[in-house]
């Protein structure tokens, strides 16, 4: 998705099918207006498609493609970045009206999926149009965008995966404590931890730890450590001209053979091949 002139606001278009690419998901809402994308995680696999939005609350590796868009009908998306910040404060808002009704009421099942599928309702469509249409109006979206981004989101809050939105505001949720822990395993993903000190910093046993992440996530925390790892080491292969087994060293793997075995199982083919293949497709294109 391709930014915009109102921050945090994201457009696309896509003029074919797209082979699997694996980036992170983000944490955003998007939205697809024409067209059929296709999101899996773990075992997880999420596809929406006209009409149907996406919710990530937690920034997640994943893989993903457009599988229905023509040079005739694009697949179009809008995208909107999930501030934590901006849902505390609507939440609190909210709180403050005793006689308003509270979309999002917490579960008891623990912390929600970080991504979630559902229908649009007319009305978010709506302020999904409105802001789309603030674009062309630079006079007015300093006033209004902040304004209708609140609406978009009061609108998720009410629908069906209203639960995974509200507990991205909620400091306090099992949701972002999971973020956290993400967040952690991500910026420092060449280094070994041990599961029991995450999960002694987000205030849980190892066992609620271990429940929690998965269903946030979809992988155990060991497992989310290798994607990332598999990941970045994929990028580097690609742009780089360092060898498989310096790039499987600096991802963290100590093993030239298991870096080698694990990204062949995640991608099909040796790190050499792969590299190579996607170098000239690039260059293709």
């Amino acid at each position: 998705m391709a930014a915009t002139a109102i921050d945090g606001v994201l457009v696309s278009a896509v003029t074919g099918p797209t082979e699997a690419v694996a980036p992170t998901s983000g944490t955003l809402l998007a939205v697809i207006a024409q067209g059929g994308k296709r999101i899996a995680t773990g075992d997880r696999v999420y596809e929406y498609r006209a009409g149907q939005y996406l919710v990530a609350s937690v920034d997640l590796p994943t893989t993903g493609n457009h599988w229905y868009a023509t040079a005739t009908e694009p697949a179009l998306g809008f995208g909107l970045a999930l501030r934590p910040s901006t849902i505390a404060s609507l939440l609190l808002d909210a709180a403050a009206h005793a006689d308003s009704a509270r979309p999002g009421r917490p579960s008891s099942g623990g912390a929600p999926p970080a991504l979630g599928v559902a229908d649009a309702s007319p009305e978010l469509l709506d302020a999904v149009i409105r802001m789309l249409r603030l674009l062309d109006s630079p006079r007015d979206r300093q006033v209004l965008a902040p304004l209708v981004e609140r609406e978009i989101l009061w609108r998720l809050i009410a629908g069906p995966v209203g639960e995974t939105v509200r507990q991205a505001g909620l400091a306090d949720s099992s949701l972002t404590h999971i973020r956290q822990a993400v967040h952690r395993i991500t910026d420092h993903y060449r280094e070994s931890f041990l599961v029991d000190d995450l999960a002694r910093s987000c205030g849980m046993s190892t066992s609620a730890f271990h429940r929690h992440f998965q269903a946030v996530t979809g992988f155990s925390p060991i497992q989310f450590q290798k994607q990332i790892r598999l990941q970045r080491s994929r990028l580097m292969l690609m742009t780089g001209t360092d060898d498989a087994a310096t790039i499987g060293h600096r991802v963290g793997y100590d093993s030239a053979s298991q870096f080698s075995r694990e990204y062949r199982r995640q991608f099909g083919l040796p790190p050499g091949r792969d590299a190579a293949r996607l170098r000239a497709e690039t260059t293709v294109a």
